[in-house]
């Protein structure tokens, strides 16, 4: 019934974007300091269903802390600038200082210096002795390579996310990650993406994932679809993976796999409509790249912009807009749904009387444009 026709010979899925879908109320309302927006993953319980990007504008070990804190997740990038270079501020700002026509060579320039396993190591050694979780993160391509320096560092959550991470990678010309054994292995909550459809993400839950990333990431500073011509409309992938959840919980015989969203999140009524299409938690980017504890000061780049041979990602300006616990938890001092980002979802769940996040899960949308 989804389907439409591309000419004579193709036809295609129609799919929705946020932008496209808005939560109706229903009969009831709630007080909003009675929503309840905590989230839970394996042992760890967050005070808000909020995940930082791993890229280098929006997270560094202090501001991983600094999430931490707030009772968010902070995922350090462990191929970034922070793993490279023993101190990365004149890297950051010689990023910030970049021309827009020179930008992108800068990039490949600066993130040409070799991962530094050491470095891996001190740096989520500086976030486990702040008394937060620790997270990092990886590419399936870099996962093999650090997997020994992570695995000795410890951490409490891993990421491994791509442009798009399948479960049946084929390479005539190196060994690929086995998904199922590098997470058995590791024994520790892992999280893996991106996805987009229903089987891909089936086959990513039966790896043993604790969640799945739904999207591509990249948001503001990609340049994905103009590269590659791939492209996720949110809603409707987010609702394809949170059936593959559903079938995996029945098929597994009760195991939860959670869903998170990763892309097009930039204001705080897309992350309403990402969990009303089935997401548990989001993964932001851009929009805690406006932070005052971002490092990348109001720049924001995400690791496909300096891709060695195919960059497909801008370094973008998105601008600050306060500190971090206002861009979180308030109070907003404008009306565009940028700061703020846990009061709104709170205020939506009360409007439309839902006390907690799976409850929210069910509420009512439509199709509003």
């Amino acid at each position: 019934m989804n389907e439409v026709e591309v000419g004579l010979t193709k036809r295609a899925v129609r799919a929705y974007s946020f932008d496209d879908v808005a939560v109706v109320p229903s009969r009831r309302t709630r007080d909003p300091e009675d929503v309840s927006i905590e989230w839970k993953i394996d042992a760890f319980t967050f005070r808000s269903p909020v995940i930082a990007a791993p890229m280098d504008s929006v997270m560094s070990p202090a501001s991983a802390i600094a999430l931490g804190k707030l009772g968010g997740l902070g995922v350090l990038n462990l191929e970034g600038l922070w793993t490279r270079y023993e101190d990365p501020t004149k890297a950051y700002k010689e990023i910030a200082s970049l021309s827009e026509e020179e930008a992108t060579r800068g990039l490949q320039r600066i993130y040409a210096e070799p991962i530094k396993p050491e470095l891996i190591t001190l740096r989520l050694a500086e976030i486990r002795d702040a008394g937060v979780p620790v997270a990092g993160a990886l590419s399936p391509q870099r996962t093999h390579e650090f997997s020994q320096a992570v695995l000795g560092a410890g951490v409490d959550l891993f990421v491994i996310r791509g442009t798009t991470v399948s479960a049946e990678h084929v390479s005539k010309n190196r060994e690929p990650l086995n998904l199922k054994e590098f997470i058995y292995q590791l024994d520790v909550p892992v999280i893996v993406g991106g996805a987009a459809t229903y089987t891909a993400a089936l086959h990513l839950m039966r790896t043993g994932a604790a969640g799945v990333l739904v999207g591509f990431g990249g948001g503001a500073a990609s340049s994905t679809r103009a590269s590659l011509g791939i492209h996720a409309p949110m809603a409707t992938a987010i609702s394809d993976v949170a059936s593959a959840r559903r079938e995996y919980l029945d098929e597994s015989g009760g195991r939860y796999v959670h869903v998170i969203a990763d892309g097009g999140l930039g204001r705080s009524g897309d992350i309403v409509a990402a969990i009303a299409t089935g997401a548990d938690a989001v993964m932001l980017g851009s929009t805690l790249a406006r932070a005052g504890e971002a490092p990348g000061q109001g720049w924001h780049w995400g690791p496909e912009a300096h891709h060695a041979t195919m960059p497909r990602g801008y370094r973008a300006w998105v601008g600050q807009d306060g500190p971090l616990d206002e861009v979180l938890y308030g109070p907003a001092h404008s009306a565009d749904g940028r700061t703020n980002l846990m009061g709104a979802l709170r205020h939506s769940m009360a409007t439309c009387g839902y006390s907690d996040l799976k409850e929210f899960q069910r509420v009512e949308i439509v199709v509003s444009r």
